[in-house]
């Protein structure tokens, strides 16, 4: 008796994908194969035909390389990466300009006070000073 197979189903599917020598060989076998066995070599590879069928489309065409295509998003172009990175670096050291403006102009008004503040004392008296005896 064999076990059964685990019932649980896989978190995620996992997309597959087919290099172009893959296909180009596939293409062939299904090709080269009798009428009633191309769904053997289906099975075999857990193909659909509308695998083969796209796959003869991108042949017919002359797009070899379209064979190699692969599916989904293409892949980000560093470029637009680092333009991201040196946009944010750039917003950092504005705002540490601003900050820094804003220090250096407080400082300004508050040496300005000061000085104000320094003319506008009274200056202190004179300390008396103590005669001299002569002879010492």
């Amino acid at each position: 008796m064999t076990p059964r197979p685990d019932p649980q189903v896989p978190a995620k599917a996992k997309r597959r994908s087919f290099t172009a020598d893959f296909k180009m060989k596939v293409l062939a076998e299904y090709e080269a194969a009798p009428e009633g066995e191309r769904g053997k070599v289906l099975r075999r590879y857990g193909l659909h035909s509308s695998h083969i069928v796209d796959w003869r489309r991108s042949r017919d065409a002359g797009a070899a390389a379209g064979l190699a295509k692969t599916r989904g998003r293409p892949a980000a172009d560093p470029r637009d990466k680092e333009l991201e990175q040196l946009r944010a670096e750039n917003d950092r050291l504005q705002e540490r300009l601003r900050k820094a403006e804003l220090v250096i102009e407080v400082q300004g008004k508050v040496q300005a006070l000061l000085q104000d503040l320094s003319e506008s004392a009274p200056t202190p008296p004179a300390a008396p000073r103590s005669p001299r005896r002569p002879g010492k």
